[in-house]
């Protein structure tokens, strides 16, 4: 995740929009981790794949 600044600033910014809570953050270098309630799992993947995916979105620049 180092090499790709913004990434979890994005996801924890998505996630917040729909009022998803997130109750845990586990991070590596190469993927993060979050839990959140299970009756927001459909909605977090669906808006997570939105803003990521489908969308279109180039992944952030990494920072020098």
């Amino acid at each position: 995740m180092r090499d790709h600044a913004g990434v979890a600033a994005k996801m924890f910014k998505v996630l917040a929009g729909e009022g998803i809570n997130i109750q845990m953050i586990s991070t590596s270098e190469i993927k993060i981790s979050v839990v959140i309630e299970e009756k927001y799992t459909e909605l977090a993947v669906r808006t997570l794949h939105d803003a990521f995916v489908d969308s279109g979105a180039q992944p952030p620049v990494a920072e020098a």
